[in-house]
């Protein structure tokens, strides 16, 4: 069993890693080759050659992180989670001792993390040190391995595996159920402050009156066999290559909104607000998608998104820009208004992904607008603890560089064969209950489906 740390423990005694990264892909297999059946080439592949339990993934269609083994774990819990994580992990970094031949986005020391959306949650935030990644990207393999021991460990030989389709999976209503929520939405919805729709949303940026409240709720899954986790991830990444698909401390999802990306000073985001529900096929319905996602409701929430990014960023990078025009983007089951944003870190800047991430969470897009008032309504009026849920899920390195997504459509494992679904809606003065319960539906689909409901 892993031990887990507290932060303090960390900064008190920084344990000092070993830390090995070597390509795997041009290597003859032989003594150490850690595939038992030659390299794979699929997400799928890779998959079955996971153990069933205890690892952690980062992927996006064919490229990413799959963690397996621990060699440490670190938790922090309240509103300074995210500086004591970031204190933590600069002092692992610090002290650590590496070999990294590779010297690609990920390679190295790196942890994979998932932070509790709110400081009032009673769920740990998580940093994951595993004891071995295999890295994918621009067409190389590597392997990571991360020891506390003073020698590199010899990887095991991985051996596929089938994955297990999931069977006899039932549904059940969670701590919010559909009619609960709806009168919430109505009782939000009336709470809010209309705006002017000839007025620009900057000229709301310092007027505390709310705009926006952001609210979830969730549903109960469960299966008769154990959920084979490596099952769940592989039909979200078939469905959804151009999401990132993840799995942190038993936090499963595809996240179609990178909330933040760090590579060597430059910063990069993706601002998503307003959702169209595809009927059958999302490419033939972008006209119909385009027509609704520039009405008034979903325009406004998506510049809510924008100014809230806009302002969050630029307390901690430089050159912020962000797209003049928002474009559709196209998913199997829904279509959202994006807008890409980057800036840059100030030169000499010591701040990680993970500080980055803290700066800009909670967006509009999970919390609402403006963020401050906003966010203390969500915890004041929502009945549910949203645990890791709309809050940072990814990776990052011992350089500073890294990934974070929202965490959305996911959900928590609670036991071997239950996990616990979250689905959110941006509330607005002219949002209609039931129009919000169908959105939260479309957003519960694509786990729905991968746990073999619909």
């Amino acid at each position: 069993m892993t031990t887990t740390y507290g932060t303090s423990d960390i900064l008190a005694a920084p344990p000092r890693l070993n830390v090995a990264s070597r390509f795997v892909d041009d290597v003859d297999p032989g003594p150490g080759f850690p595939f038992e059946s030659g390299l794979p080439t699929t997400v799928e592949q890779t998959l079955e050659l996971l153990p069933t339990t205890a690892f952690s993934c980062w992927v996006r269609d064919t490229s990413g992180l799959i963690g397996f083994g621990r060699t440490m774990r670190i938790s922090a819990r309240g509103p300074e989670r995210f500086t004591e994580l970031s204190r933590a992990w600069s002092a692992i970094a610090e002290a650590a001792s590496v070999e990294d031949e590779v010297d690609l986005l990920g390679s190295g020391l790196m942890c994979f993390a998932t932070v509790a959306y709110s400081g009032e949650s009673s769920v740990d935030s998580i940093l994951h040190i595993p004891e071995f990644v295999l890295g994918r990207r621009g067409g190389r393999v590597w392997l990571t391995s991360i020891t506390t021991s003073d020698e590199h460990p010899v990887p095991p030989v991985l051996h596929p595996e089938p994955l297990r389709r999931i069977e006899s999976a039932t549904s059940e209503l969670g701590e919010l159920d559909p009619s609960r929520w709806a009168r919430l939405v109505e009782q939000v919805s009336a709470m809010l402050t209309p705006i002017d729709t000839t007025a620009e949303v900057d000229a709301f940026t310092d007027d505390p009156t709310l705009r926006k409240i952001v609210l979830a709720r969730d549903e109960v899954v469960t299966t008769e066999n154990d959920i084979d986790v490596r099952a769940v991830l592989g039909a979200l990444n078939r469905s959804y290559p151009s999401c990132w698909t993840f799995d942190v401390a038993g936090l499963i999802g595809s996240t179609p909104e990178l909330l933040i990306g760090v590579e060597n000073g430059r910063v990069t985001s993706r601002v998503l607000a307003g959702t169209y529900r595809v009927e059958k096929n999302p490419m033939e319905e972008m006209p119909q998608a385009r027509k609704l996602l520039s009405a008034h409701k979903d325009s406004t929430e998506h510049a809510f998104a924008i100014a809230s990014l806009q302002r969050s960023l630029g307390s901690v990078a430089e050159d912020v820009t962000v797209d003049e025009r928002p474009h559709l983007l196209p998913l199997a089951n829904v279509i959202h208004s994006a807008s890409d944003a980057q800036a840059t870190l100030a030169a000499g800047s010591d701040l990680n992904a993970l500080d980055i991430a803290a700066a800009v969470h909670p967006t509009a897009a999970v919390g609402g607008y403006p963020q401050a008032s906003a966010v203390a309504h969500v915890d004041e009026l929502e009945p549910l603890d949203r645990g890791r849920y709309s809050g940072p899920v990814g990776w990052m390195d011992g350089r500073g560089n890294g990934q974070f997504g929202i965490a959305l459509r996911c959900g928590q494992l609670e036991d071997r064969n239950r996990i616990r679904l979250y689905a959110g809606a941006g509330i607005m003065p002219d949002s209609d209950p039931a129009t919000e319960v169908a959105e939260t539906n479309a957003k519960f689909a694509p786990m729905r489906r991968a746990l073999g409901l619909d």
